[in-house]
């Protein structure tokens, strides 16, 4: 049974996570989770890949996967309110070794991340101090991001939300400043340039100038670009009220990722030829530049670095929390169910941040083409765990069916069940096999796959094939009517 017990007294340590995020963290959380590297750095790939319009669509599937896993994801979360709890949903309904593996995979996701992150801050440090190495500011971020993580849960939630405020403010202004500009309206830009309209968009090959496989190659990058909107089910062990504000959370981010980000992926299309874009610089500076604010490319770059930085703690958040969650299952070492007295798993969070630091490498050896390899990495973790979460809620339902339950009566339910979780599985599925034939990105094949292999060979090796199945994990603040 996991419980929200409060200290005591001063000096008394707390046995479990603290429950002191509201809906409103949570949102900024998910944002903040999301909104990175995927859209400021490598947005500008998809659109070199998959043409403009290829863009648009390959962002607008991704919105659309990301509704399908979010609506599995409100279900589980739900019934399952506790910290780390993605894994919790696979071992509980695909069993202990799926569970294993899902954890892993998530934890090596966010540590990768962690690495791109520091990187690609670090690339972008260098526009103001270029004579300092990127791996210094990579010691500097990584510095920053464990004091804020290793305070208090709230704190990480009000920083959080602020870091996703200066994001969401930025891509407003980039969607409206740019928009502008599409038509000619360029009140800031001393060249005042002409219309361009959606020529952009009419290339020499065509309007799909990579063809339908272009959309279908870049899925997993855009998959990448939005992963981060599950952290509403990492954080359910520290939230007040899971059962109201879990579900409000979820819905919130749909919508606000689907307008900002196939927006801005719109106009950046719209007034960036596809030829030029890249991941050596950010589009939303070209952008910025383009439509003539004053001073852009430093206050973009400022933005963006912040929103790295933003990602990179959602990112050892998630770690530590998923260690520590690990650790109660019995599924990693003790030592890490270890808290302070705020609430914290401090030595979680040291290690997860020590194995983040190997960005230090990819930064030294070969930064701006490394950091591709580890966007691939991180992106097909995110989407095997995407894909364990849409078949656990598949398998979820069908036990709480077979066990008598009603769904009318769940707090929260997935709708169009079976009709959500099949179709995203499909879709999720289907992006893996494509990345097969992009050289750019298969590594992260090569590196995903046997990781998997190995974590279930593992597990079943160490705790057996059935593994070490606790006590179910409900909580008293979700009333949700249990049969397992």
């Amino acid at each position: 049974m996991m419980r929200t017990v409060e200290p005591s007294g001063a000096t008394e340590t707390p046995r479990t996570l603290r429950r002191s995020m509201d809906a409103r963290h949570l949102v900024m959380i998910a944002l903040g989770g999301v909104i990175g590297s995927g859209l400021f750095l490598s947005s500008g790939y998809t659109i070199h890949q998959a043409g403009p319009l290829g863009a648009v669509i390959a962002y607008l599937l991704g919105a659309f996967v990301v509704w399908l896993v979010k609506m599995c994801l409100g279900e589980l979360a739900v019934a399952y309110p506790v910290s780390g709890s993605l894994h919790i949903y696979a071992a509980r309904t695909m069993g202990p070794a799926t569970g294993f593996a899902t954890a892993w995979m998530y934890w090596l996701c966010w540590v990768v991340a962690l690495g791109s992150e520091f990187t690609a801050s670090g690339i972008l440090m260098q526009r103001w101090f270029p004579q300092v190495d990127v791996w210094v500011w990579c010691l500097v971020f990584a510095g920053v991001l464990f004091t804020l993580n290793a305070i208090s849960a709230r704190v990480f939630g009000e920083t959080e939300f602020w870091f996703a405020l200066i994001k969401v403010v930025a891509i407003v202004a980039l969607i409206v400043l740019g928009g502008m500009a599409i038509f000619g309206f360029t009140p800031l830009s001393a060249e005042n340039p002409g219309a361009v309209l959606f020529s952009n968009f009419t290339t020499p090959e065509g309007l799909l100038p990579a063809g339908i496989g272009g959309v279908l190659i870049t899925s997993l990058a855009v998959f990448y670009a939005f992963s981060g909107a599950e952290l509403v089910g990492v954080a359910a062990g520290e939230t007040k009220d899971p059962a109201r504000n879990i579900p409000r959370a979820l819905r919130s981010t749909v919508v606000r990722l689907l307008v900002l980000f196939v927006c801005s992926i719109a106009v950046i299309a719209a007034l960036l030829p596809y030829e030029q874009a890249g991941v050596t610089s950010s589009p939303f500076v070209d952008v910025f530049e383009y439509v003539g604010v004053p001073f852009a490319a430093d206050i973009m770059n400022f933005v963006v670095i912040t929103a790295l930085l933003s990602v990179g703690n959602s990112g050892l958040y998630s770690c530590a929390r998923m260690l520590f969650s690990l650790a109660e299952e019995g599924q990693a070492p003790r030592v890490f169910t270890r808290l302070t007295r705020r609430g914290i798993p401090l030595l979680a969070l040291l290690v997860s941040l020590g194995v983040g630091l190997v960005s230090l490498i990819s930064s030294v050896i070969a930064a701006e083409t490394v950091y591709l390899v580890l966007v691939s990495i991180a992106g097909f973790a995110a989407v095997a765990v995407w894909i364990s979460i849409v078949a656990a809620q598949f398998f979820h339902r069908r036990q709480f069916v077979a066990g008598g339950g009603d769904p009318a009566t769940l707090p929260y339910r997935t709708p169009f069940y079976p009709a959500v979780p099949i179709v995203a599985f499909v879709l999720l599925t289907a992006s893996i096999v494509a990345i097969a034939f992009d050289p750019a990105q298969a590594p992260a094949l090569y590196f995903g796959i046997p990781f998997v292999l190995l974590c279930y060979g593992y597990s079943w090796l160490r705790y057996g094939r059935r593994g070490r199945v606790p006590a179910p994990v409900v909580n008293e603040e979700a009333p949700v009517d249990r049969r397992d």
